[in-house]
């Protein structure tokens, strides 16, 4: 074309004009795009408190966005079937990794419980949609036989992914009920990707105008799907082996032998469509029958999941809403509500109804059947998927296709509601665990996890074991567990030991530390018959990284009440603190927020004071009541102390003097006055409690200190350090802070709390140590009930 002249005399070539255009064109797209991620993640995280899965906020944030005017406009036809290309890959993608993830010879086994319910909730929607929706009149240039069955095919299934996810998240998955949902969502999920695949086998058959070319067809994609099957079932176990072999667990994979995978696992999945055979199905039939196991199948999944929850999905969304178009929804129709409404109910009740005449014949609760019949019922992406490529292909309206988008929508936003459900009735019927000291029952004895980092803590170990021990009767089960860090060293030394995943350590410095700490323990129990204490050892050895984790798996094992662990730092010979180890001081931190029970933590001065308690010396004890949960556990622990014969103690409750002129005229904004009385409630009922049992009868020394302020706090602390060999304190947890507000300012050790940081600081050299004990933090633990509680 020629250029073109203005009367400014400026030219202006076309092609510049068409490049100018699609610039502009695609910094809109661009725009639109990164709105897509960063809005999805945001909305995601303003979701949080209902406990929403990603997929709603994709979801909401794709269709959204794609219905602006501007945004739509700026995705040319060139750039959406660019767009379609990614979804269609992604989604192949998408189900090459659920079939990875699933096992298909559980078809040919013995139905299990799970496998029974799985099967009857989906017959039964199958059923009730392929009775009702041929009179809805929803299909559009299609077969009545094929639609149907589609549709009741989709509306059978269940997202398997989705479910599971939200389940682990939610900390449901190790239940009876958890598990039955998981593992019915599993097999509902390839039942109905089974019915699928075989559908798409015979679709040829009814759409081909020549019945003979349909039936040549069929049976050319058939045979190519059973070869591919038959390869993936048979051949890629001994390549896949042999791959595994040649990468052992702890090495690099080697570039050559990934690339040959994904190559192989590519060609296996395209066998198939070669034929004709849809891609995103094929992908699912060889992830299927791949061998799931190995170290290659676990970074495929791991690698694609990650790729698709990070970059996929929110963009899959965005094409849905590009495809369904919201404006195009025939809102004013009433027959289109109707429709949307019928799909509603064919979903929910064929799953909740099958799922429970199915459940009620193997003995389950009918509530819980009920709840588990509607997290059946949630979709995923696939079904999304499904839904928009019927409308791509011409066989339902947009209408049509923007109900089935709106039915799963809701299918997933409802799971969290019922889970949470699940949980309330749990805790009603479950006896909620609370691994504390101040709700373990009399007659149980105290089970005790104390840690040691090594022979250092050899005595202040022994003396809080002593002081520990209560009543002879129901007494002491300690576990003396050895803190060790797995260093290179070390490791080089392990040995196979008895039974499955046990080593044996042979390092010389290790092995002495614990035979020297064992024998400490042992003769000081001999030594005292009459003490009510039993004793076992106990290891833990992994990196610092780790070994918080390992520290609760094993008190969670050993039902133990308290978790006793060392200060990171040491005392020196002056008497004040060392700058300790950082890998033990993280330890601690991560501990006191996942522990799975109560947890104390000594500070050490010269705590070993077992000699002075095996003879006629009393040595004086001191704990601070202030208040709070974290006090109220500092006080039940005393009540154990106190029955001690050789430790004389003396508890200081600080009240707050409201009428003095240095009281502070604000208070914690934070806390409501409801929450600051209800606090005050179960601090004086504790108290009295105490006090009733030990104060009165003269057992414990009682001083009262009415303080205005946290800087009389602060002065009162002081000046008791060095009266007592022990002080025992509650690290937080407290409503009402007046007393404590600022000290926390110039923390040096936030994880001691604002009281245990002034009496442990540094500069301190007292010699008294600091016993900082924290309450079991229910918080994120199902509000004490435990993962695997059975209700079904």
């Amino acid at each position: 074309m020629p250029p073109v002249t203005t009367s400014a005399n400026i030219t202006f070539h076309p092609c510049f004009l068409r490049f100018d255009a699609a610039g502009v064109s695609f910094s809109g797209k661009m725009v639109a795009l990164i709105a897509t991620y960063v809005l999805s993640r945001v909305v995601h995280h303003l979701l949080k408190p209902f406990s929403q899965p990603y997929m709603t906020s994709d979801l909401v944030i794709g269709l959204i966005l794609a219905s602006l005017p501007h945004a739509r406009d700026s995705f040319t036809s060139l750039f959406s079937i660019t767009l379609e290309n990614i979804v269609d890959f992604g989604m192949i993608s998408y189900a090459f990794v659920l079939g990875l993830e699933m096992d298909p010879y559980v078809i040919f086994k013995p139905p299990t419980r799970h496998a029974m319910v799985a099967y009857a909730g989906t017959v039964s929607t199958f059923v009730a949609a392929c009775a009702i929706t041929p009179w809805l009149h929803y299909l559009r240039n299609s077969s009545i036989i094929t639609f149907t069955l589609s549709l009741s095919i989709s509306l059978s299934g269940s997202g398997s992914h989705i479910l599971t996810r939200l389940m682990t998240y939610l900390k449901v998955g190790k239940s009876d009920i958890g598990k039955l949902s998981i593992g019915a969502g599993v097999h509902s999920d390839m039942i109905t990707m089974f019915s699928v695949v075989l559908s798409f086998v015979f679709f040829p058959l009814q759409e081909t105008e020549n019945f003979r070319e349909g039936i040549k067809t069929s049976v050319q994609i058939g045979a190519a799907l059973m070869l591919q099957t038959l390869l993936a079932a048979k051949i890629s176990p001994v390549f896949m082996n042999w791959i595994n072999q040649s990468n052992p667990e702890g090495k690099p994979l080697k570039g050559s032998h990934l690339v040959l995978s994904m190559a192989f696992m590519t060609v296996i999945c395209s066998l198939a469509p070669w034929m004709g055979y849809n891609s995103c199905l094929s992908a699912f039939m060889g992830g299927l029958f791949l061998p799931s196991e190995g170290r290659i199948s676990k970074w495929t999944i791991s690698r694609i999941n990650n790729l698709l929850s990070t970059l996929f999905y929110p963009l899959f969304f965005f094409w849905v809403g590009l495809r369904v178009d919201i404006s195009s929804f025939a809102v004013g129709n009433i027959g289109t509500w109707v429709r949307l409404f019928c799909l509603i109910l064919i979903a929910t009740i064929g799953k909740v109804g099958g799922t429970l005449i199915c459940g009620l014949t193997l003995g389950y609760h009918r509530p819980e059947l009920v709840a588990v019949g509607l997290l059946l019922t949630a979709k995923g992406h696939f079904h999304v998927y499904f839904a928009v490529d019927a409308l791509r292909q011409g066989k339902i309206d947009v209408t049509t296709c923007i109900s089935m988008v709106i039915l799963i929508f809701l299918s997933v936003i409802h799971t969290p509601f019922v889970v949470k459900h699940i949980i309330e009735r749990a805790r009603k019927r479950v006896p909620v665990q609370r691994m504390t000291l101040r709700w373990l029952a009399p007659s149980s004895e105290l089970r005790i996890l104390l840690c040691l980092h090594g022979t250092h803590n050899l005595e202040s170990g022994i003396s809080l074991m002593e002081i520990s021990r209560g009543k002879p009767a129901p007494g002491l089960f300690v576990h003396v567990t050895d803190m060790i860090e797995l260093t290179e060293k070390i490791a080089s030394t392990l040995v196979p030991g008895e039974g499955v995943d046990n080593m044996t350590i042979t390092d010389n410095s290790a092995t002495e530390m614990r035979d020297e700490i064992t024998r400490a323990f042992q003769t000081h129990i001999n030594e005292n018959v009459d003490g009510g204490i039993m004793l076992s050892r106990m290891l833990v050895l992994s990196t610092f990284n780790s070994m918080p984790h390992d520290i609760s798996v094993l008190a969670e094992d050993l039902m133990v009440s308290l978790i006793l662990l060392p200060f990171h730092k040491r005392v020196k010979a002056d008497g004040t603190l060392d700058e300790g180890h950082p890998g033990f001081r993280h330890v601690n931190r991560k501990l006191l927020r996942n522990a799975p029970c109560s947890i104390g933590i000594l500070v050490d001065r010269g705590f070993g004071f077992t000699e002075r308690l095996s003879t006629s010396s009393v040595s004086k004890v001191a704990v601070i009541f202030i208040g709070g949960k974290d006090d109220q556990e500092a006080l039940a622990y005393a009540g154990r102390v106190v029955w001690h014969p050789g430790v004389e103690l003396t508890v200081i409750r600080f009240l707050v003097d409201k009428n003095s002129e240095h009281a502070p005229r604000r208070v914690n904004n934070r806390a409501s006055v409801a929450e600051q009385e209800e606090e005050m409630k179960l601090d004086d009922e504790c108290f009295a409690e105490f006090y009733e049992k030990y104060v009165a009868g003269g057992n414990v020394a009682y001083m009262e200190k009415d303080l205005a302020n946290s800087s009389e706090t602060y002065t009162n602390l002081m000046s008791i350090e060095g009266q007592y060999s022990l002080i025992i304190v509650g690290r937080a947890g407290r409503v009402n802070t007046v007393l404590t507000q600022g000290l926390n300012d110039w923390q040096q050790c936030p994880e001691l709390g604002p009281v245990g940081d002034v009496l442990s600081g540094s500069n301190s050299a007292s010699g008294t140590s600091i016993l900082i004990i924290q309450l079991h933090n229910i918080k994120g633990q199902l509000d004490g009930l435990s993962d695997e509680f059975s209700i079904m």
